[in-house]
């Protein structure tokens, strides 16, 4: 490693991170296909919901009358994006920390 030259900031929190892990006994296991291709389909069918909700919102501001609406379908569509993004996240989390035994559940 000598000969490799300096770390970036990012590769020594990544070190540190990595030696958290195995002092609290976290155990490193790489990701099944499956696992790697229920991930994908996760993001898609939210990064599609997302797209679905934000193609509303611009319809919903086409007809919006006033400012108060426009203020009120902004606020919305943030909420919707921060429970979307947070289930996604969610759901990821589920499919990694998933046995490889256990058949997947039906969403």
């Amino acid at each position: 490693m000598p000969g490799e030259g300096p770390k970036s900031a990012y590769e020594l929190a990544m070190e540190r991170l990595r030696q958290k892990d195995r002092e609290a006994g976290v155990e490193e296991r790489p990701l099944t296909d499956e696992q790697k291709a229920a991930i994908a389909e996760a993001r898609q069918i939210y990064q599609a919901r997302l797209a679905e909700r934000e193609i509303l919102h611009r319809d919903a501001l086409g007809r919006a009358q006033s400012r108060e609406e426009v203020e009120k379908l902004a606020s919305e569509l943030a909420r919707d994006r921060d429970r979307l993004l947070s289930d996604r996240e969610r759901k990821i989390t589920e499919i990694k920390q998933r046995s490889t035994k256990e058949p997947p559940p039906r969403s």
